[in-house]
């Protein structure tokens, strides 16, 4: 293994820069996979490499009320901002007042991340320079999210597994995306995805030995 494969996701957001603009000045990147695959972890450790990148988390967007039907909020509120290079005035979601805050910013930064259930999702596919998918089946990604949430939120995870799998079945996102994220035990395993082949251009090998995400 060289020190190139060794570097992980450092290697891989040094590579999310060198893509062609996708959203106006922005590289829009999308971390998409299964409620409790890792997406967070990962879109949280890509945007460490590069500076600290923004990263919307799709959950300030959805609703108790509305799991998936955010597609207008981010279209007007995040997409159309970051398209003219301006930035995005987004009000995220309180899980707890069940209400929306004030706005809060996200830069038109070079590189943004969005993150979520859904982030490669068809409305938004023709403004991302990348699609990553988490490689984690969902019965075990539901086992990692229920654990880490606790029983008090058992009767939300009954209810969100229904709308995952509707979501999933109707608006897939893994046959788009550019690049599999596999975890090991020594770190990530990066894949080419169903959209893409392998070729001199891909910004994905094998993988790395960083620490695995939790």
């Amino acid at each position: 293994m060289t020190d190139l494969d060794r570097s992980g996701p450092d290697r891989v957001a040094a590579g999310l820069r060198l893509l062609p603009p996708s959203c106006g000045p922005v590289r829009l990147v999308a971390v998409d996979g299964h409620a409790g695959s890792g997406k967070s972890t990962l879109a949280g450790r890509l945007a460490a490499a590069l500076g600290d990148a923004p990263v919307l988390h799709l959950d300030d967007l959805a609703t108790h009320d509305e799991f998936f039907e955010w597609t207008g909020r981010m279209l007007g509120e995040v997409i159309g901002p970051l398209s003219r290079g301006e930035t995005a005035l987004y009000h995220p979601y309180d899980w707890n007042l069940r209400a929306f805050g004030p706005p809060r910013p996200l830069d038109a930064a070079p590189v943004v991340f969005v993150e979520g259930v859904g982030a490669g999702r068809r409305a938004l596919r023709p403004f991302l320079a990348r699609l990553l998918w988490m490689e984690r089946g969902p019965e075990e990604s539901w086992v990692r999210g229920r654990r880490r949430d606790g029983p008090g939120l058992s009767g939300f995870w009954d209810e969100w597994t229904v709308a995952e799998t509707r979501h999933f079945s109707e608006d897939p996102s893994r046959p788009f995306a550019d690049t599999l994220v596999r975890e090991c035990g020594e770190g990530y395993e990066w894949l080419p995805g169903p959209r893409v082949t392998a070729g001199p251009n891909q910004i994905i090998t094998h993988r790395d030995d960083s620490p695995a995400a939790n």
